[in-house]
């Protein structure tokens, strides 16, 4: 189609030419009336330019003007993508205001923000949670409106993987979760929700936790020290001595999970570890396989690869317990025969501990919850084991304090892998 405007155009202004040469050979002003035709055609051209100035500019919403050949093509196809672009447009606006009508009526609070951090849009609750007044901050900075230290060094970080919590800066009684999600050509949209009551349920499970484990403790010791008395008197059945058996085993596993409850609840009572020792790891190792030689039923394959010159900066007694946990659980969960290697190496972004084994293996819809408390694969198995069902959970908690955490690989039938991955703030390099 442009093509072949442009070959009647051409063709328009050759018949042009051929009648002014007619006629000038006639007059014999051929010069003249070839010269002053292409003059007439170029402003006749200059027009059509003026023309469609004033209607991109002036006529919106207005017809093109009328024009043959080329130009009248011109007019009709710009007309076309005005029409076009404003149908465009007119969606455009819809699906924002749209957006902006459901965000406005979400109880979270939505701030939009273009790249360099000053406020477009935002909703009522960030009036409500943040103190940002809609439209009276639009274009301002957002870290000079919330002024939190934390908040700041979040948001001016550009990493925003995890959540930041902090109190809210209208209310300092109403706990915050904010996110920031990364948008279009590098705008970013503020998300902070009141978790003011998952906060304050949160706390109470911490405190029922450490009260009941607490509390629990000395009566369970009562019992416990009755039934070794009963069980140590002279004449007793065998009915009456196997109860008293199964009591006292029942009592000493009831005594290790209220350990292991307020363990817990010490670890979560204090975000980072107290101590920063700097621990050899072949030592604990050596000691850790003992442990596990006298715990497995049955002899395992144990073998320990360790970089002797890598030490670990960190609570030796909650490192030992992480390991010791993780440990104790291959040994619980492979059989005689089967393989367990202990692990020690870092590379260039981390530090590693390993347990790996050749065990029984965990199907890959359990192993996201392993470390849950109480959260166990295989009910009877692991009653059968002894084991309480917070040994993940704790060694869990023990890395969160030392900025550490646990990957766990696992393929049924061939074997588990836990391990404890630290940053290279944490480890120090010594000759062995």
């Amino acid at each position: 189609m442009p093509l072949r405007g442009w070959k009647t155009e051409l063709a328009r202004l050759g018949l042009l030419l051929v009648v002014a040469a007619f006629f000038g050979l006639i007059l014999d002003l051929l010069s003249w009336f070839m010269i002053g035709t292409v003059l007439a055609y170029a402003l006749w051209s200059i027009n059509q330019l003026r023309l469609l100035n004033r209607w991109l500019f002036k006529g919106r919403g207005q017809e093109p003007p009328e024009a043959a050949g080329l130009w009248g093509q011109v007019f009709d196809t710009l007309s076309q993508m005005q029409r076009e672009n404003e149908r465009v447009t007119a969606r455009l606006r819809a699906s924002i205001e749209h957006l902006r009508s459901s965000f406005a009526s979400m109880a979270d609070a939505v701030v939009m923000l273009t790249p360099d951090g000053n406020i477009e849009w935002s909703n009522q609750a960030a009036h409500t949670l943040l103190g940002l007044r809609h439209p009276d901050d639009n274009g301002r900075l957002l870290v000079n409106l919330l002024r939190e230290p934390e908040f700041i060094r979040f948001f001016e970080s550009g990493d925003y993987r995890e959540r930041l919590s902090i109190a809210s800066p209208v209310n300092g009684q109403i706990k915050l979760s904010i996110s920031v999600s990364v948008f279009g050509q590098a705008s970013r949209l503020l998300f902070a929700r009141d978790v003011t009551r998952t906060v304050q349920l949160e706390q109470m499970r911490k405190d029922f936790v450490a009260n009941v484990s607490h509390e629990l403790r000395t009566p369970l010791t009562v019992i416990t020290g009755y039934l070794e008395m009963l069980a140590d008197q002279p004449g007793n059945t065998v009915p009456v001595a196997r109860a008293l058996d199964q009591m006292s085993e029942q009592s000493r596993r009831m005594q290790s999970l209220i350990q292991d409850l307020m363990t817990l609840s010490r670890l979560e009572a204090v975000p980072s570890a107290r101590h920063a020792d700097s621990i050899a790891l072949k030592p604990l190792m050596d000691s850790i396989r003992d442990e596990i030689q006298l715990a497995a039923v049955g002899e395992r394959k144990l073998s320990i690869e360790c970089d002797e010159g890598l030490r670990l900066q960190g609570d030796f007694p909650e490192i030992q317990s992480a390991f010791s946990n993780l440990a104790s659980n291959a040994a619980r969960y492979t059989g005689p025969g089967d393989s367990i290697t202990l692990r020690w190496y870092a590379d260039r972004d981390h530090a590693y501990f390993e347990v790996q084994d050749t065990g029984i293996g965990i199907e890959p819809q359990h192993v996201p919850r392993l470390t849950e408390r109480f959260y166990r694969v295989d009910q009877s198995r692991s009653t059968e084991t002894g084991g309480t069902g917070l040994g993940l959970a704790i060694v869990k908690h023990i890395l969160l304090r030392h900025h550490a955490e646990l990957r766990i690989r696992s393929y049924p039938g061939r074997g588990s892998t836990f391990c404890c991955v630290f940053p290279l703030s944490a480890v120090t390099r010594r000759d062995a």
